[in-house]
């Protein structure tokens, strides 16, 4: 099949095709259809690094044992209002789905809820997640951090210690919500991967090399021994970010009573999610009016030159869904060749772009 940047697809139909392939690959349960859902969601909000492109790794990890494909995890602690799940490297968009779901079920009880999950498997974009809650007027944040992992360094520092350590926020208003999806790092690993693959390099100097200089190189993280990307304020003021780093790792891994300090192997996550209930604190309806009237100010805040008009985090997102929704969803080139492997050998139809 021939991907191209024009062609569009029903996002039904990706679903149904991409929850088809995990089912084949041997998950069970409702695993499937969360793992589609959520992969899709990311590309619906334009999140293309964090959405479909990840099945077919996704589909080799279980292929290869390194994401558990059947079961529930254990629950290590639960005092209604606070929860840890060791997640026995199940697959992580699922595990976080019913994590924002149980907290989302229960906030309307103890006003916020904490889950936590320790040894779960990747959990792609975050962002995914927050309309669950901002839908029912909640506030959630989701952190996550991979103890395996090391790809940044702190703050000063050369030698990779944490992860890009994203978070996210959704926060409900009288209108649309405010999604934010952010990271400690400059960008992504996904990203960094996906320029050095297409020989492209960062917009600015957002790595270090080994020896500890500016790059603007991707390919100066894959060398012997890699180079490291920056934290996000980069070397002028980058101690911001190493900060933000180190409470998304207290978060994750800290709370979760399991992560760098302890042996590490594979590919995986440590989560953080809360859900807030305005309603047990000033009321939804004053929440709301406060949200609303921030998102407004900061719209018709006068741009600077060169921009059209200021932006709050979540809108180009939220409107680049709703014309997928009606229009199709327009892939980023090679994602759905990259699945053509997998469908051949499960046997599964690929979806049809839209006519």
């Amino acid at each position: 099949m021939t991907n191209t940047a024009e062609a569009r697809y029903r996002a039904s139909e990706l679903i149904e095709y991409t929850s088809a392939l995990f089912a084949a690959a041997g998950c069970d349960g409702d695993k499937p259809a969360a793992l589609a859902a959520g992969l899709v969601e990311a590309d619906l909000l334009g999140h293309t690094t964090h959405g479909l492109q990840l099945a077919p790794v996704y589909l080799n990890e279980l292929a290869a044992g390194g994401m558990t494909a059947r079961g529930e995890p254990e629950v290590v602690a639960d005092r209604g209002a606070c929860v840890t799940w060791d997640g026995k490297r199940l697959p992580g968009v699922w595990l976080a789905a019913r994590a924002v779901n149980l907290a989302v079920e229960r906030a309307p009880t103890y006003g916020v809820v904490t889950v936590v999950i320790r040894k779960s498997h990747h959990i792609g974009c975050l962002a995914a997640f927050l309309q669950r809650a901002t839908d029912r007027g909640l506030m959630i944040v989701i952190t996550s951090s991979d103890p395996a992992v090391a790809t940044v360094a702190p703050f000063g520092g050369r030698k990779a210690v944490y992860t890009p350590d994203p978070f996210a926020v959704g926060i409900p208003t009288d209108g649309d919500p405010i999604l934010i999806d952010v990271s400690a790092s400059i960008t992504t690993n996904g990203m960094a991967g996906r320029l050095r693959r297409e020989g492209k390099r960062f917009p600015g100097p957002w790595a270090l090399d080994a020896q500890g200089n500016p790059t603007d190189d991707p390919n100066a993280l894959f060398t012997d021994p890699p180079g490291t990307l920056l934290p996000v304020g980069g070397t002028d003021h980058g101690h911001k970010g190493y900060g933000l780093a180190l409470l998304v790792e207290s978060l994750t891994q800290g709370l979760g009573g399991f992560g760098r300090a302890d042996a590490q192997a594979g590919w995986g996550a440590s989560v953080f999610v809360q859900v807030l209930d305005p309603s047990a604190f000033g009321g939804l309806d004053t929440f709301q009016h406060q949200t609303g009237w921030l998102a407004t100010a900061c719209r018709s805040c006068p741009p600077v030159p060169g921009v059209d008009a200021v932006r709050v985090p979540g809108q180009r997102g939220l409107e680049l869904k709703r014309r997928a929704l009606a229009e199709g969803v327009a892939l980023y080139p090679g994602i759905l060749s990259a699945l053509e492997p997998h469908a051949a050998k499960f046997g599964v139809t690929p979806p049809r772009p839209i006519a």
